[in-house]
């Protein structure tokens, strides 16, 4: 098993910044990817942004695609997600995930932390 714990939530202003923090513990030598999820009330939970562990290959959605940043830190098995030019649609709860080795999906989850951007 993978625990993950994400830090960095908070409320802030439309154009601010913000940086989340997801660190991974337990079985963290099996992961080979990690990412960022969003879930708005009354909406699926969507894909934000994913990093490979071994390569570093990193992918975004549209939406936040050139504002939004993931990195990671192999040494501290934390990834990162630096988010800029927050807009109010960016109001959700963000989830860390962890894919294992061989695996096609995401399947470990942080219990989230909630990202409000008003107007």
């Amino acid at each position: 098993q993978v625990q993950l714990v994400e830090s960095g939530g908070g409320l802030v202003q439309a154009g601010d910044s913000l940086r989340l923090s997801c660190a991974a513990s337990g079985r963290t030598f099996s992961m080979s990817a990690m990412g960022w999820f969003r879930q708005a009330p009354g909406k699926e939970r969507e894909f934000v942004a994913s990093i490979e562990w071994s390569d570093g290959g990193t992918r975004y959605s549209n939406s936040v695609k050139g504002r939004f940043t993931i990195s990671r830190d192999n040494t501290q098995n934390t990834v990162y997600l630096q988010m800029n030019s927050l807009e109010p649609e960016d109001t959700a709860v963000y989830y860390c995930a962890a894919r294992g080795l061989y695996r096609s999906a995401f399947g470990s989850w942080g219990q989230g932390t909630q990202v409000t951007v008003s107007s």
